[in-house]
């Protein structure tokens, strides 16, 4: 039995709108057509949701990742304080020992100069006084040399009496000589010359040689003291213990 419904009709087709001119003062036939933008979801008052579009969020924390490549310089600058250490180490290495020898030189050095002072410089020179004999000892008219080399000291025996001559010449301390030949004392240094009484006559000595104490002792023999000196110039040479009798 044939169906006595007859089919539906079929639906008419959707009409195609018509598609957009693009404006040629604004963009090209080429520009991409653009990216449509999600419509936010309506609540149930019919307002739109007011949360803000996160996507871009990272792209903008991309921003700080991609200026991490300049980062190298600082661990460049970290090697400086390494550097420092290794000086440091290096300068204490040979600061010790050497601060401990410059201790040990300063120790030393005050302990020698404590012991030196503990020994204090002695000049040793001859006794100033010291017995010459007897008179009968000296030839009249002749200097007597024995006494020089261990007292400095000449002794004259003139025909009334005996005096002591200091062997220092009177213009810069040096030890003259007696010349027998030439009956004068000789300064070796700068040629001072002087009689056999000490007087001075040629050289650039100023004065006379001085003449020591002279007198005879207890026991008789002479006498001479250094530590008392008589000098021409003052008239000294007159005085009784500068010249002994005899």
């Amino acid at each position: 039995m044939a169906d006595e419904n007859p089919p539906p009709p079929p639906k008419p087709a959707a009409p195609v709108p018509p598609e957009p001119t693009a404006d040629p003062d604004t963009k090209s036939a080429a520009d991409p057509a653009p990216t449509p933008v999600p419509t936010p979801p309506m609540s149930a008052a019919g307002d739109a949701t007011a949360a803000a579009p996160k996507p871009a969020a990272p792209a903008a924390a991309a921003a700080p990742a991609a200026a991490k490549p300049p980062a190298p310089p600082p661990a460049a600058a970290t090697a400086k304080p390494a550097d420092e250490g290794v000086s440091r180490r290096s300068f204490m290495s040979w600061a010790l020992p050497v601060g401990w020898v410059a201790f040990s030189a300063a120790c030393t050095s005050s302990l020698v100069a404590t012991a030196r002072f503990m020994f204090p410089n002695v000049l040793f020179e001859p006794p100033q006084s010291f017995k010459a004999g007897f008179p009968g000892e000296y030839n009249v008219g002749e200097v007597d040399v024995r006494w020089k080399d261990a007292f400095s000291v000449w002794i004259v025996r003139e025909a009334d009496g005996f005096y002591a001559i200091i062997a220092v010449c009177t213009h810069l301390g040096c030890s003259p000589n007696w010349l027998p030949a030439e009956n004068k004392f000789k300064c070796p240094c700068h040629g001072s010359g002087f009689y056999r009484t000490g007087v001075n006559f040629e050289g650039p000595a100023p004065r006379p040689l001085e003449r020591a104490r002279i007198v005879l002792s207890d026991d008789g023999q002479i006498l001479v003291d250094k530590s008392v000196k008589f000098q021409e110039e003052k008239g000294e040479w007159t005085k009784p213990e500068a010249f002994l009798k005899g």
